[in-house]
């Protein structure tokens, strides 16, 4: 009968850092996949509000158009009232007619002045307004060609890396059975603590590469023996010699 090949430490270590590659792969396709739809998101709320912007100058535009028409309009009728009310002083009857006229002469030339001022007053803001438009309306199109790129990006990037993540998830999947339970639940767990998923990690420098704090010469002999899984005091990390990575890197 066949003797069943012994598992040693070695051989768990190789396997914890080669899951521990087959993760970071995935880690990585994730944190680029990840970043972009929020990036996406942002563009479209920004062309969104954007396009509000712009929706909302067009219409004050528009009402300071009606606004200068309305003012034309009433300098129209003034200037009718105005022709009409000479035509009447010529034909008085008397002083109190001609200065009654005249009063109203006088009040529809101030209502032209007035019209003629307020109209010069719109027409200033319609500038102001139609140089922010042009500004919000440039942005638009940076920002639209800015969301059609990162959109298209992360179309391309999900199309190209579906595949590659169910492969990768099936090889984790694969190394973990290797594993034995113990070791693979510790793994996870300083897995899901640390922030850039290294639960494996080698030596480099006499340091940790997890944590960067120096390693004991006594520590590193050991690490580089391969007899037995050792962790780093300071993050909890396993550790590996750089040899070992290396050679699955």
């Amino acid at each position: 009968m066949a003797k069943v090949k012994e598992i040693t430490v070695e051989d768990k270590l190789k396997a914890l850092y080669s899951l521990q590659l087959i993760d970071s792969k995935i880690d990585k396709i994730r944190i680029v996949r990840g970043e972009l739809p929020l990036e996406v998101q942002d563009l479209e709320d920004e062309v969104a509000g954007l396009n509000k912007r712009i929706n909302k100058i067009n219409e004050e535009i528009a009402d300071l158009d009606q606004n200068v028409s309305d003012k034309k309009n009433i300098i129209v009728d003034a200037e009718s009232a105005i022709e009409k009310y000479k035509e009447q002083q010529n034909n008085v009857r008397n002083n109190r007619e001609f200065d009654s006229l005249s009063k109203e002469i006088e009040f529809q030339t101030l209502e032209i002045e007035l019209a003629n001022k307020r109209i010069k007053e719109a027409k200033a803001k319609i500038e102001g307004k139609k140089e922010i438009l042009l500004e919000n309306e440039t942005k638009l199109e940076a920002r639209a060609s800015d969301l059609k790129l990162k959109q298209d990006e992360l179309d391309s990037i999900i199309t190209e890396t579906e595949k590659e993540e169910k492969s990768l998830q099936a090889k984790s999947v694969k190394a973990e059975k290797v594993i034995d339970d113990r070791l693979l639940i510790a793994y996870k767990r300083v897995r899901g603590s640390v922030r850039n998923g290294l639960a494996v990690v080698s030596v480099e420098r006499e340091s940790c590469g997890g944590c960067f704090n120096s390693i004991p010469p006594q520590r590193q002999l050991e690490i580089r023996l391969r007899k037995k899984i050792i962790v780093c005091e300071h993050c909890g990390r396993i550790l590996v010699d750089s040899d070992l990575a290396e050679e699955l890197s």
